[in-house]
């Protein structure tokens, strides 16, 4: 009788540590995955609509006003910008080096430096509206 009970306990025993290692292992991989997210680098990803006709005046812009302000934010990397004559559409890629980092700035202090950007856009062309459409806005990661 006492023999059953034993092995009975020994298996039981058995059972909860293979449980117990899948789900450390489990939680462990979805842990590290969430860690990496924050310590590898990002790229913020902006497609905008850009008139041909504006495209100097949108780099222009782009250069006196969010490339001064990107360089002194803590994890800025730096950025590319392309453009698609035929399309009349910009991609702009902001490297940071953590999503961390580049989310740690405030919405309030972006969305300061696009009305600063918007008003330098529109006394440059004397136009009474942005002629510059935002179309898709996301993020990339680095593969390893």
């Amino acid at each position: 009788m006492e023999l059953i009970f034993i092995k009975k306990t020994l298996r039981w025993i058995c059972y909860c540590i293979l449980v117990l290692v899948t789900t450390f292992q489990y939680n462990f991989a979805s842990v590290n995955a969430l860690t990496n997210m924050n310590e590898s680098h990002i790229t913020e990803e902006l497609r905008l609509i850009i008139p041909s006709k504006y495209k100097d005046n949108w780099i222009k812009a782009e250069k006196e006003v969010w490339e001064p302000w990107l360089a002194t934010k803590n994890g800025f990397l730096g950025r590319e910008i392309f453009y698609n004559k035929e399309k009349g559409e910009a991609l702009v890629l902001v490297k940071w080096k953590n999503k961390k980092l580049w989310k740690s700035i405030s919405g309030q202090e972006v969305n300061q430096i696009q009305s600063i950007f918007e008003e330098t856009v529109k006394n440059d062309l004397n136009l009474d509206k942005n002629p510059f459409e935002l179309i898709y806005e996301g993020e990339l990661y680095e593969q390893v």
